[in-house]
C-alpha cells in the first residue's frame, strides 16, 4: 500500500514538468512548422482573421560603425482581406518593410508571422516556396522590375513553370490568356517585350505576373507613383477588383495621404523607421494624434491654388519630443487607434481623442492677413536649420587613405581630422584620427625601445 501512494504522489508531482515539456514541444513545432495552415489565428479583440503579424522587428544594414538602423521596433498586424497601408515620407523605412514580408531583407531582431507561423529568418524550404507562392510583390518602377529579354508570355508563366501550376500547356495557356485580358491587355501582346509598352502598360504586366500565382497577400510598393495621373486610377481600380473577386489582402506602400485614404481600410504611418501611428483611414484623417501625421496630412496639395497659396502647412519638429527619462512606446488609446509616445504623451493624445472633436490638420489665411503679415514671416531659414544634420556630407567617405596618410604624417592628419571636424565630414575625422593615433603610438614605441637598448648598451 505504501509503495502504491509513493508511486501515485510521484506521477502527481511529475505532471507539472511533463504538461511544461508538452507546451515547449508545441511551441517549438510551431517555430519549425514546416507548411501553412489554412487559416490564421483569430484576434480576439474584434474577431478578424490575422494575415500577416510584424512584431518588433529591427532591419540594419552595415556593420560596425557604418551600421543603419533602418527599421526600428516595428510591430502591427494585417488582417485578411484589407488594405494597410503605410505611409511616410522618402527613407522612412517603407520599402524595407515590404521586402523584409518577402524575406529579401533579413531581420536583426524581432519575428514576421504569416498565419501565425514565422517566416523571418532560417526557415525549412517547403515553407519558404509556399510563402513564396502566398505573398506577391508589385514594385514601385515596372520598367526595372521585368526581365527587358523574355517575352510578356514568359514574364507572367515564370511563377507557374517554378510551382508547376498547371495541368498541360494549354491549361497554361488559358490562364496566361486570362490573366493579360483580366489587367487590361491583349493576348496578341504576350509575344512582345516590355520595352515596347508605356509605363502604365508594364505595370499591368507586373500585376498579371503577380495575379496568376493566385496569392493571398501582395505588397503593393507604391504602384501608381510612377505613373500619369489618368493612368492612377485605372491601376488602383484594378487592384480593387482583384480584391473583391478574389479576397486579396494588400500591404500598399504609398506616400501619398490623398489616394491612400479612398483605398485603404487601416493606416499606418512611418517615420525614420519608427511607426508612430496606426489606425482606421477615417479615424486617422479625423483625429491626427502625432504631429508628424498632421504635417504629412497638411502637405496634401489643394486643387484650387488660391487656397494652396494661402495654407499654413503645419511643420513637424522632432525636438518637441522628450525622451531622455520616459522612453516612448506604441499604445492603443481606444478606438483601434495606437500612437507612439511617452506616458505624458499618451495622457494628451487620450484626452484629445476623448472629447471626440475632429482635429483640423488645414489651415486656410485669410488674404488679406495674408498680404500683411507676408513680409514679417520668415520661416525658410528656421526650416533649413531643422535639417542642418539630416544627411552626412557627398565626400565624407571616410576612406582608408586618409588613415593610411595619417599614420605615416600624423601631425598633419590632426590637423586635417580637425579641419574635417569644422565642416563636419565625420568619417573623414575618425579616419584622420585612427591613423594619426596609430602613427604616434607606434612612434612613441620606436622611440620607448630604442631608449631601452641604449640604456642597456651603456650599461
Amino acid at each position: 500500500m505504501e509503495e502504491t501512494k509513493q508511486t501515485e504522489n510521484l506521477q502527481v508531482n511529475d505532471a507539472p514538468e511533463n504538461e511544461a515539456e508538452t507546451v515547449v514541444k508545441k511551441q517549438k513545432a510551431t517555430d519549425t512548422e514546416a507548411h501553412l495552415p489554412e487559416h490564421g489565428p483569430i484576434d480576439p479583440e474584434n474577431g478578424k482573421e490575422i494575415l500577416l503579424s510584424l512584431r518588433n522587428i529591427d532591419i540594419t544594414f552595415g556593420k560596425g560603425d557604418r551600421a543603419v538602423k533602418a527599421v526600428k521596433n516595428a510591430s502591427f498586424d494585417i488582417y485578411k482581406g484589407e488594405t494597410f497601408s503605410l505611409v511616410g515620407e522618402s527613407g522612412s523605412g517603407k520599402t524595407t518593410i515590404g521586402r523584409a514580408v518577402i524575406r529579401v531583407n533579413p531581420c536583426s531582431a524581432g519575428e514576421i508571422l504569416y498565419k501565425g507561423v514565422r517566416i523571418s529568418g532560417k526557415i525549412p524550404k517547403s515553407l519558404d516556396r509556399e510563402v513564396i507562392r502566398n505573398i506577391q510583390m508589385v514594385f514601385q518602377d515596372p520598367a526595372a522590375s521585368l526581365n527587358e529579354r523574355a517575352t510578356v508570355d514568359y514574364i507572367i508563366s515564370e511563377g507557374l513553370y517554378n510551382f508547376h501550376l498547371f495541368e498541360n500547356e494549354a491549361d497554361r495557356v488559358r490562364k496566361v490568356e486570362n490573366m493579360i485580358n483580366e489587367v487590361g491587355l491583349l493576348p496578341e501582346h504576350l509575344t512582345r517585350y516590355p520595352h515596347e509598352f508605356s509605363g502604365g502598360q508594364r505595370q499591368r504586366i507586373g500585376l498579371a505576373r503577380a495575379m496568376v500565382m493566385e496569392p493571398e497577400l501582395v505588397v503593393a510598393d507604391e504602384p501608381i507613383s510612377a505613373l500619369d495621373v489618368s493612368i492612377r486610377a485605372q491601376v488602383l481600380n484594378l487592384l480593387k477588383k482583384f480584391q473583391k473577386e478574389r479576397d486579396i489582402t494588400y500591404l500598399f506602400i504609398a506616400h501619398d495621404l490623398s489616394i491612400v485614404r479612398f483605398i485603404s481600410d487601416r493606416i499606418g504611418v512611418i517615420y525614420k523607421g519608427n511607426i508612430v501611428e496606426v489606425a482606421d483611414a477615417e479615424e486617422l484623417f479625423d483625429y491626427p494624434l502625432h504631429p508628424y501625421t498632421r504635417s504629412l496630412i497638411s502637405a496634401i496639395p489643394i486643387p484650387d491654388p488660391q487656397l494652396e497659396k494661402n495654407k499654413v502647412l503645419f511643420t513637424y519638429d522632432p525636438s518637441i519630443h522628450d525622451y531622455s527619462e520616459d522612453q516612448p512606446e506604441m499604445v492603443c488609446i481606444g478606438h483601434n487607434h495606437y500612437v507612439w509616445g511617452n506616458k505624458k504623451e499618451i495622457e494628451g493624445y487620450r484626452e484629445i481623442r476623448e472629447k471626440g472633436i475632429p482635429l483640423k490638420s488645414i489651415t486656410i489665411r485669410d488674404p488679406n492677413e495674408a498680404e500683411t503679415e507676408a513680409p514679417a514671416v520668415q520661416e525658410p531659414e528656421n526650416v533649413a536649420s531643422e535639417e542642418e544634420i539630416s544627411a552626412p556630407p557627398l565626400h565624407d567617405t571616410g576612406s582608408k587613405w586618409y588613415s593610411f596618410g595619417s599614420f605615416f604624417l600624423p601631425i598633419i592628419g590632426l590637423i586635417g581630422g580637425a579641419i574635417f571636424k569644422k565642416y563636419r565630414h565625420i568619417r573623414n575625422y575618425k579616419a584622420c584620427k585612427k591613423g594619426a593615433i596609430a602613427g604616434l603610438i607606434t612612434r612613441g614605441a620606436i622611440v620607448a625601445i630604442f631608449l631601452a637598448a641604449l640604456g642597456i648598451s651603456l650599461l
